[in-house]
């Protein structure tokens, strides 16, 4: 989802100078980053993940895991998706991304039905109102990620994606009175150069895929803040907010999909000719998505939604090493360095996290930055 990957990085191999074709071949890279695209939507080294945890607590509720297990689970789910995900699209040439966005979303429905009959997790009853707000606005936020990605050219679009970790900053001190030290800006700094000195390649502009990109950004930032404030404000675990949200999430993408899809790429997914290898390797995907939309609402339950865009930009480069070493995408110098540089970012990140936290405990404060203390599953403040 975020697919929220989500989201997600530049897969080599794609022209820019081709933005039909690419666009969503490269989208479904956000599957990874950001729930649904960060789209091409999703997440350090040992040390970054060891240092994002408060506790390790773990909740008493069942289907409930610590930080480091969600931040595992997230990064390793997210990486796999996008592996296949890509195999799907450039090998197999199915290319109606925002539909099998949606199937993701329902076969993520139908199982997190089963576990509440099998007992494994315990349904909550969330305001209705705000359950189709907050589910309309992350499919819209989708659908606009895709815009992007269709309207704009790949570094451009790249640019939107880094634009969310300061935007989200921004909307959570203007309007969540959250407190960021200098030093945890600095940090998104130094990742954000170089994920962009590792991803981004032309910047073309234009009006509209501005436009699409703005609104791209806010509605993915206050999507991912939603998942963390409602799951404080219903006093929910991610899972049931989760299972609350996803039948109308689902519906929303559902209805959007088709005419996106045919938009962007042409067609339908509703009479495309399915042969037996895109059936199997999509219903491989929807088993995958199932843990990568539980672990995005985990994570950002856990920790917060600038942490989760972080661990994002983890798979981002994740997937740009598997290219390199795995597929023989064509490497430049930039390109490592960028790895580098946002690797030195994330562990920074954390590092500045972790020592905010501990100050703010001396103090006899709050954390400056939700790292997990009490489980969310319990509804608290951290």
């Amino acid at each position: 989802l975020r697919h929220r990957t989500g989201s997600s990085g530049v897969t080599n191999g794609f022209s820019p100078s081709s933005t039909r074709p690419q666009l969503t071949a490269l989208h479904a890279e956000a599957f990874g980053s950001n729930a649904g695209p960060s789209r091409d939507r999703g997440p350090a080294s040992e040390r970054f993940v060891s240092s994002a945890v408060g506790d390790m607590a773990s909740s008493n509720k069942p289907m409930e895991i610590g930080t480091v297990g969600a931040l595992t689970l997230s990064v390793a789910s997210s990486v796999s998706i996008v592996i296949v995900n890509k195999y799907l699209i450039s090998t197999l040439g199915y290319r109606y991304v925002t539909f099998l966005t949606a199937l993701h979303m329902l076969v993520t429905v139908g199982a997190l039905r089963v576990a509440a009959r099998s007992g494994w997790l315990e349904p909550k009853s969330i305001d209705r109102g705000a359950l189709l707000r907050f589910s309309i606005l992350n499919g819209v936020s989708i659908g606009f990620l895709n815009l992007s990605l269709g309207f704009n050219s790949v570094g451009f679009y790249q640019m939107t994606k880094l634009a969310i970790i300061p935007c989200t900053v921004a909307i959570q001190t203007m309007f969540y009175a959250k407190q960021f030290s200098a030093r945890v800006k600095g940090s998104l700094a130094v990742l954000l150069g170089g994920v962009a000195v590792a991803t981004v390649t032309d910047l073309e502009l234009n009006t509209i895929g501005s436009m699409m990109s703005i609104c791209a950004v806010v509605t993915t930032c206050v999507s991912q803040i939603w998942t963390n404030t409602m799951q404080k404000t219903y006093g929910v675990s991610s899972t049931q907010l989760l299972h609350a949200a996803s039948p109308y999430m689902a519906l929303t993408l559902g209805f959007i999909s088709v005419p996106l899809d045919g938009f962007l790429v042409g067609g339908s997914p509703l009479y495309y000719e399915y042969s037996a290898p895109v059936v199997f390797v999509a219903a491989l995907t929807c088993a995958i998505a199932v843990a990568v939309n539980f672990s995005t609402f985990l994570v950002i339950g856990k920790c917060d939604a600038v942490t989760y865009q972080v661990l994002g930009h983890l798979k981002t480069m994740l997937v740009l090493m598997f290219g390199f070493v795995a597929l023989n995408n064509p490497v430049a110098g930039k390109n490592i360095l960028g790895i580098a540089i946002a690797l030195a970012g994330m562990v920074a990140y954390g590092v500045a996290e972790n020592a905010d936290k501990k100050a703010a405990e001396q103090k006899g404060g709050g954390s400056v930055l939700p790292v997990t203390g009490n489980s969310s599953a319990n509804g608290g403040a951290r």
